[in-house]
């Protein structure tokens, strides 16, 4: 960098790529992190999907974060939605679940059951 108008144009780069994760119509990830999420384990769970998303390489998944989502005695929790379909909540997540509902629900659009709200209050 040499310039004004180098970083000028670092900043331009940077803005767009940002631009378009937001605008895409790829996977959300979204991870409770309000208090009660934190204190329950969500801070390695989040970290967790941030670091199979990244070794999988998968530029069009976000993985974003929340407040509270309203339901503490399910935390941590995370809500998973992939384009064209319902959002699935997955709650009590641990980092070791993490591998699986990439590959099982993120990759493969099949929803790991047994992990998800529906599941836990049978």
């Amino acid at each position: 960098m040499k310039s004004i108008a180098d970083l000028e144009k670092i900043r331009q780069k940077t803005l767009s790529a940002v631009n378009l994760r937001r605008e895409s119509e790829g996977t959300r990830i979204v991870v409770g992190m309000a208090t009660c999420g934190i204190a329950a384990g969500a801070r390695p769970v989040m970290n967790a999907f941030i670091d199979e998303i990244g070794k999988r390489n998968m530029l069009n998944v976000v993985v974003a974060q929340t407040g509270c989502i309203g339901m503490c005695r399910y935390e941590p929790i995370v809500e998973v939605t992939l384009p064209g379909q319902e959002k699935v909540t997955y709650v009590h997540v641990k980092p070791e679940m993490v591998a699986r509902i990439v590959s099982e629900h993120v990759v493969n659009g099949n929803p790991v059951v047994e992990y998800t709200i529906g599941a836990a209050e049978k």
